[in-house]
């Protein structure tokens, strides 16, 4: 059975004032939920504050990026070891704005997954088009040399122990939402694209959805047969959006 998941990518925002607050509401609004995992990937710099206050929760946290080296002369950058230190579970990998604007391509991507895996951490694995792609016919191409270039480092089996969000990189943003339906052949496209290699980790993939992501639309794209929820980004600063969007997802 797929697991579903709600998880809100803070991006650079938040202060340990409101980070306190955010949490709190959020914490109180989902107690006692089941059947759906909760999670927040947060700035680096609040990971122990975050860690605090969700400790004996059921609401997990993550990191939203990780580099895809062990140690080393590499300032700035933080290992999926010491991530460890603060018991991270998940930490986003491939996250578009990475992609376009830090400069990281797809073999770099594969390297921050394999690294995160290693270390015992649940990558989310983002994938998605931009308006120029999608114009241009070529989301399905785009998604699948994405992906390929994880599965050839780490083998197919690897997405076992991982997650994928697919996000279309024009709704992102943008005040633009791919329909339902669209959400749901791209999702398709990609458990399939898995099945032809082992249908057994395709059915058992959890694939969440991360366009613009809102309460207004969440049931929506959650009846989708292939999506099983969500990587939230704006929603997931403001509590009752975020808890509105996770009830979607248990109802």
């Amino acid at each position: 059975m797929r697991r579903k998941m709600v998880a809100g990518n803070w991006k650079m925002h938040g202060n340990l004032s409101e980070n306190k607050q955010l949490l709190n509401a959020i914490v109180t609004s989902l107690d006692g939920l089941q059947g759906v995992e909760f999670l927040v990937c947060v700035p680096y710099l609040y990971l122990p504050s975050v860690q605090d206050t969700l400790q004996n929760t059921n609401i997990a946290w993550g990191a939203q990026n990780v580099s895809q080296y062990e140690k080393g002369p590499y300032t700035g950058e933080i290992s999926a070891s010491m991530l460890n230190d603060f018991e991270c579970r998940y930490v986003i990998v491939g996250h578009s704005e990475r992609r376009a604007l830090f400069g990281e391509d797809s073999h770099t991507v594969a390297k921050k997954y394999q690294a995160a895996q290693r270390a015992g951490i649940t990558p989310i694995l983002c994938v998605g088009e931009t308006l120029e792609q999608r114009e241009a016919g070529t989301t399905e191409q785009v998604i699948e040399d994405q992906l390929a270039a994880v599965i050839k480092l780490t083998g197919v089996e690897s997405l076992v122990s991982a997650i994928i969000a697919y996000e279309p990189v024009w709704a992102i943003g943008t005040g633009r939402t791919a329909s339902p339906e669209q959400a749901q052949d791209t999702h398709s496209f990609i458990r399939e694209g898995i099945e032809k290699q082992n249908a057994n980790i395709a059915n058992g993939l959890t694939i969440l959805y991360g366009g613009s992501v809102k309460a207004s639309n969440a049931s929506e794209l959650f009846d989708m047969p292939d999506i099983d929820g969500g990587l939230i980004g704006g929603a997931s600063l403001v509590a009752v959006d975020f808890v509105a969007i996770c009830r979607a997802l248990h109802q």
